[in-house]
């Protein structure tokens, strides 16, 4: 099963071949990753808070 690999959370495998870099089954951040965005093959806190 696909998960995060900042939160090791479980991704469904639709939303892994969508965000996943290619060649890989995890993306790198996750919906549940709060806080945190892709910054090209990186991964970085947000400039402004993601909350609800």
């Amino acid at each position: 099963m696909p998960e995060c690999q900042n939160c090791e959370s479980f991704v469904t495998p639709a939303y892994a071949r969508v965000f996943a870099p290619d060649g890989m089954d995890n993306p790198r951040v996750c919906p549940y990753c709060e806080d945190m965005v892709r910054d090209g093959a990186d991964v970085r806190p947000a400039r402004s808070p993601r909350s609800h």
